[in-house]
Formats: C-alpha cells, structure tokens, sequence
C-alpha cells in the first residue's frame, strides 16, 4: 500500500507540474530559511556549552550599589581568584583571565600582533579547550611558559615543530611554548592566540594587592554536587571583608553558560540580553516555514474540485478515511521530502554569504548522526505540517456531494483558504513594519551629536620604544605636513577604560556614590577630537607646568557635582588632588542609545595608553599615513604601524543593531517572495476556474481593467484585513525592543502606512499577472463547449 501511495504522489506531482514547482520552490525556499536560521541559533545557545565542566563553571560577578541602583560588574580583584581557592571549600578551581590586546610576539624574524590572555594554569584543566600537544594541567604552571594556538604556531613558525621553541613578548621576557591549543571554536565568549600564566606575574611582583581595584575577570569551577548558594553565601561579602570598604558591595557567582545570551543585569538581577534575539528569530524561522506551508495547504485546497472526483470515487469502490489521509499524506511528504533537498542545496551555496553577513563560520555537519536524525525530523515534521488540512479536507468529502457537483461552498464570506491568505501577509507585514522600526532606531542614533569631530581622526597604541621616543616621534609627525594635531590619551574616545565612584569634591555627601568616566590627556585633546569647550580651556602643560593634575570636566560631571563656578574646583580622586581648568561639552563615549555619563579628563600625570592623531586635510589619507608610518617605524622599528580611524570604531557600535536590522530586511523579503508565490499559485486557479465568467463578461463589453479588477480585489482586501491585524502587533512587538534603550525613536504612523502600502502593491502586481493573463485570452475559446 505504501508504495501504490507513492506511486499516485508521484504521478500527481508530473501531473500539475506548474503548481509543484510553486509548491516546491515555496516550502524549499521556506525549509532554506528556515535552515540558516535555526544553524545561527544553536550556534548561539551552544556558546561555551562544549566544555566538560559547563555545569560546574562560574564567573564572579559584583553588585555595587551606585546611585540608589545595582549595578553588576564583571570585573573583581586581581587578588581574588587565590583566595576563593584556599578559603571556599565549595571551589575545586579559580582563575583569572585579564585580556592582552595587540601584544607583539617575535621569533627569529617574525613579528605579529595579536590578542591573547594572561590567566591562572588551572584555567586549561577548568575549560575544554583541546590541547593537539602538551600537558593541560602542566602547560601554564611554570612563569615563562606560553600556549599557543594552532593558527598562531603556524603562522610563527610554518611546520615546524614548536614545541619547546621560544618566543619573545613585547620584545621583553622570551617564554618556552609548551603546549599546542586546537583553533578555538566560534561558539566561545573567549577569544586569545596565546595564553601567558599567571605565575609570570607572580614571579615578577606584578599582582595588584588593592581590593577595591577591579581590573581583572574571575572564573571559579565548584566541586561535583556542591551547592551554588552555599559558595554564594560565602563569597558574598570578600571584597568587604578584605578590604574594609565598598560596603555596599556583593559577590555572586553566575553560570558561564549563560554568558552569552543573559548578560544583561538590572538592580542585580539578569534581565536577558541575546537571549531576546534569539527569541525573535525562533519565531520568525518558525512562521517562515509556516507560511511555506500554509502555501501548500492553499495551493492543494483551491484543486479540490479536480480531486473531489477521484475523492468520490475511490469512496464508491470502498476506500476508507484512512486510507485516503495517508493517501495525502504521502503527497505532502515527498514534497517536503524533494523541497529538502533543493533547501540543503540551497542553503549550501548561500551559507559563504550568510557566515560573512553573521561574522560567524555555520556549517552543516554531515558526518553526525544526530544532523541526520534533525534533518529527516525536520522534513518529516514539515511535510506533515503542511499535508494535514489537505489531507483531513479532501478526504471528507462525501461522495454523493461530489458526483452531483453541490459539495463547493459559492462566496463564503469566511474560508480556511482566506484566513491562511490572511495570516501569511499578517506576519509579512509585521515583518517589514519591524525593519523599518529597527533602521529608524538605528539612523535615529547615528545621527546623534557625539560631541567630537569623527573625521580624519585616529589613534596608535602606545607599545615598544614609543613611550620613550614620543616627544620625538610628536614633534616629527606635526612637522611632516601629515598630521594637524597630536593628543596621547589613556585610551580611545570610543572606548572606557576606566571609572570610579570614590572621588570627592567640596559639597559632596559623604554617603553619596557617583560614578564617573576617567580620561587622561597630555595636551591638544579638544583641538585634535574637535570638542567644544563651554568654559575656560584645555590642559597646555608647556604654558602651565602645573596643569600636569589639572583636569576638564564634561557638563554633566558639572551638574552632578553641584558646580556652580567649576573653574578652580578640586576633585579629590585618590591619591590626588585635581583642579578644574575648564568644562567640555558632552561627548559620547560608550553606548550612543545610552545617556552620557559625567566625565572627567586629567593631565598627563600617569601617562597614557594611546597617541590622537588629527590628520591634515592638506593630503589624501594614504599620503598622510604613509608619513605617519616612516615615522613611527623610524623610532619604533620591531612594532608593525597600526592606525585605528575613529569613525569606523564608532561605527561598530552599532553592529548588532545592523544585524538584527539586515536579517529582519532579509528574511521579511523570503517571507513576501514565499507568501507571492502562494498568491500566484492561487490566482492562477482562481482565473482558470472563473474562465467562462470572463468571457462572458468580455462578449458583454468588460474591459481588461475590469477584469482585472475583479479577480483582484478579493486578494487585495485580504491584505488590507492582514494589514489591521499586523499593525498593532508589530506595534507592540517593537514598542517592547524599544524600551530597552533609553535613547529611542518614537514610533509614526507613516511606518504602518508605508508597510501597507508596500504589501499591497507587491500582492496587486502578484495577482494582476494572472488576471491580466486571463482577461485578454480568446473568449471564444473559453466560452468552447467541452
């Protein structure tokens, strides 16, 4: 019986070849999408789950309570990790993990930069990372051994065996390498090229003692079948108790497996954070492939006069229900069965694209028994998805109905077919009212005033023999004609490197915590960014010697602090004393969805991790930069020239905007492509169905316009229905994903009337093919007896 079923699938699907192609085309192009979609999301819930250990895994968090708010850190004391060892009993292992940005590794002749991480040797016996060579519980336990990864080793040392080999650092300490780590994978939060242990650090005296300076990450892995909340309690106050400060201040421990996707913390509790995202997506992917379907339930159901007759039939001669449901069944599983294969094809050659759109390296993995299993699932899940209201409608005809002719139903008001029509365009155009909401966010924050001058503006760490060279190399680049202005900083204006909330001034209260941004700057800063001084001026230690423990405050630091004349204040931020020279507008520093922190820039008293650089406009960039790069490889030859562009930093921090926006535009765009081809698969039915009417209308005088208009119209006031019911719930939907940022749009009326009419147009251009198509055919041959 099963094969006579496939048999007859076979032949109807060579039968209607125009409608299983649509068929087809509609559920692959739907499987594909649905497809990419779900690889990105188990490539997100899957971060740092690999690891051995992930139930057992840990990092310690703080919550400071600043301003009458919690607020939860991930950075703790350096001296912590050491200490939860010896004084938790629940804690089997800790380490630290502080993060080395742009080191310069050389052997022989080879030089690279790259990012890699000083931590505590347990931390390759605590994580999973798979070691090709070495000892993963000695590799990291003696100060001058360093681990590298694979890519990095061979990028060093060609294929060469490496091990024991040396490599020097920052062109200091040479390490032994004594272990060989797989290529990370792209589902970790870590990222490093190389490891340096602890001990190093240890060994040379470099260990911060200072409790209340957090500086470094800390991961803790508990003992088998140990109480999280015991190690809770007793962590709880470490920081208070070591260092008799802060007393506002707790400590808890927060899975690594939820790193990724709930990292976001209000008043110390974890709100979300990717795991929204992720959520959006599951159920885009799952109305994708809903509406493929619902093309599939409509496409079969507008045939059913022409399988009525065979329905009547095979009842006469005695088939049952049954029989005929799996009858259908089967039709609706090897279409989804042939749509799968054309959705793995397609999904292949589309994933290059997708991987560089996600920056992620998805792939299907073939060779895993259980991606088999997920596929055949899928296909199988799909295909019933799909066959079930065909199946269970056509086979309840009865066949007395359908041999008279009387079983159809003539302009119900109401029919499955219109309310799947219905709810298909409902979710397309939710769909494109989200897009054009999260591009309006986006552009709404990019247009904000950041407070600098972006253009020609860059920066250069400051490593090697540059900090001992850099008046020299200061001087040089201002005379070259390359370079407009130089300012050294403590780090990047896009970035914040550091803030407190101990700082003091006159008429503060004592019991009051108030975070500010620190910078620091050695002179130049307002003219090389391009700020906008409100009051007195900039730091010039040349004409002011003193100005070495000055500092400029933002407009906001002003109104915190309760300035009413700011010039000459000091600030107390421990160990000194800084006085007040001049007011700076306020500039945007970190988030530009976020309100702009009060802030602080210093003199140059304890130097600077970065060199500003404002490039002339006298010269075109490569000219301008190829000065620059002679001369800072005149003084600091070993270090390859880095520039980094303000602008294009700037831009990154709104990536993952872009990408929520640019995955919404594509998938909104498959989902109109999939719900059109529904509508041109239904068109042409309904055109076939009505081809005596329209020659009759035609013989009577009707134009081609109202035809047309008339086999239109019934579609078009389903989209407008579709449009009511999408509005207020893509209304609501981003009202909610608005609220996460306090800097936001306000949602306009202009966004659902472009949404409807786009959906419209696009439905009426569908539709119109067809019933042009049958408005200008032959009328005589229409109105032919059979």
């Amino acid at each position: 019986m099963i094969k006579n079923y496939f048999k007859i699938a076979y032949r109807n699907l060579l039968r209607n070849k125009s409608f299983s192609i649509i068929n087809i085309s509609g559920l692959a192009i739907g499987m594909a999408s649905a497809i990419l979609i779900l690889l990105w999301i188990q490539n997100e819930i899957s971060y740092d789950r690999f690891h051995a250990n992930d139930r057992r895994l840990y990092e310690i968090y703080s919550n400071d309570t600043i301003n009458n708010s919690v607020r939860s850190l991930v950075n703790t004391p350096e001296i912590m990790a050491p200490v939860l060892k010896d004084d938790v009993p629940e804690i089997e292992e800790a380490s630290r993990y502080s993060s080395d940005e742009n080191l310069l590794l050389a052997a022989g002749e080879k030089n690279v930069k790259v990012q890699g991480a000083t931590v505590d040797a347990p931390f390759l016996s605590m994580f999973s990372f798979p070691l090709l060579k070495g000892n993963r519980n000695t590799a990291l336990r003696y100060p001058y051994s360093i681990v590298l990864t694979g890519k990095l080793a061979k990028k060093i040392f060609g294929n060469e065996d490496v091990m024991d080999k040396l490599i020097k650092v920052e062109n200091d300490e040479n390490f032994k390498v004594t272990g060989i780590l797989k290529d990370l994978p792209n589902n970790t939060q870590f990222y490093f090229e190389f490891l340096l242990p602890y001990e190093f650090n240890n060994a040379k005296h470099y260990i911060d003692s200072d409790w209340t300076n957090i500086s470094v990450r800390t991961f803790a892995m508990l003992k088998p079948n140990t109480s999280v909340d015991e190690a809770n309690a007793r962590i709880k106050n470490v920081i208070v108790q070591h260092s008799g400060k802060r007393a506002k201040t707790t400590e808890f421990l927060y899975p690594v497996s939820k790193l990724r996707l709930y990292s976001n913390f209000e008043n110390g509790k974890a709100v979300g954070g990717r795991i929204e995202r992720v959520r959006i997506f599951s159920i885009i992917a799952v109305f994708i492939l809903l509406i493929a379907c619902i093309n599939f339930m409509n496409l079969s159901t507008a045939r059913s006069e022409k399988r009525a007759k065979e329905v009547g039939v095979r009842k006469v001669v005695g088939a049952r229900k049954k029989s005929l449901i799996g009858q259908f069944f089967t039709e609706s599983i090897l279409t989804a069965f042939i749509s799968g294969v054309l959705a793995v094809m397609i999904v292949q050659f589309c994933l290059p694209a997708f991987n560089q759109l996600v920056e992620k390296q998805l792939f299907i993995d073939y060779k895993n028994i259980y991606s088999w299993i997920a596929g055949i699932g899928f296909v199988l899940l799909t295909g019933i998805l799909a066959g079930s209201y065909p199946a269970f409608f056509l086979s309840s005809f009865k066949p007395v109905s359908v041999l008279k002719g009387s079983f159809k139903k003539i302009n119900a008001l109401v029919t499955p077919r219109k309310v799947l029509v219905v709810l298909q365009f409902t979710f397309a155009i939710a769909l494109i009212i989200c897009t054009i909401v999260v591009e309006q966010q986006i552009k709404y924050a990019q247009s904000r005033e950041t407070g600098y001058d972006k253009n020609n503006l860059g920066y250069v760490y400051i490593q090697g023999n540059i900090p001992k060279n850099y008046e020299l190399i200061k001087n040089e680049l201002l005379n070259s004609g390359a370079v407009a202005s130089v300012s050294k900083t403590q780090a990047p204006l896009t970035q914040n490197w550091s803030s407190g909330i101990s700082m003091n001034w006159q008429g503060k209260d004592p019991n009051a915590k108030i975070q500010v941004n620190r910078y620091t700057e050695d002179g130049d800063l307002v003219k090389t960014a391009g700020m906008h001084l409100v009051q007195g001026r900039d730091i010039d230690i040349k004409n002011f010697p003193s100005d070495s423990t000055a500092c400029l405050i933002s407009e906001s630091a002003v109104k915190v602090m309760g300035f009413k004349n700011p010039i000459g204040q000091l600030i107390y931020d421990d160990p000194e004393n800084w006085h007040v020279v001049g007011v700076i507008k306020d500039f945007i520093l970190e988030s530009p969805y976020e309100p702009i922190k009060p802030f602080m820039v210093k003199g140059p008293k304890y130097g600077g991790n970065a060199i500003h650089i404002k490039l002339s406009n006298a010269n075109n960039i490569s000219t301008n930069l190829a000065r620059a790069e002679k001369i800072f490889k005149k003084y600091n030859p070993a270090y390859p020239f880095e520039f980094y562009f303000i602008d294009k930093e700037y831009a990154q921090k709104f990536s993952d905007e872009k990408l929520t926006g640019t995955l919404a535009s594509l998938f909104a765009a498959l989902t109109i492509l999939i719900s059109c081809l529904g509508l041109f698969g239904l068109a042409a039915y309904m055109a076939a169905n009505r081809i005596k009417e329209i020659g009759v209308r035609k013989v009577l005088g009707a134009s081609v316009a109202n035809i047309t208009a008339l086999l239109a119209k019934d579609f078009v006031k389903l989209v407008a229905v579709a449009l009511f019911i999408a509005s207020p719930v893509a209304w609501w939907v981003m009202n909610k994903w608005l609220q996460g940022y306090n800097y936001r749009i306000n949602i306009s009326g202009w966004v659902f009337i472009v949404a409807g009419s786009l959906a419209i147009l696009i439905a009426l251009i569908t539709v119109s093919f067809q019933a042009i198509k049958a408005a200008i055919s032959n009328p005589v041959k229409s109105l032919r007896t059979e």
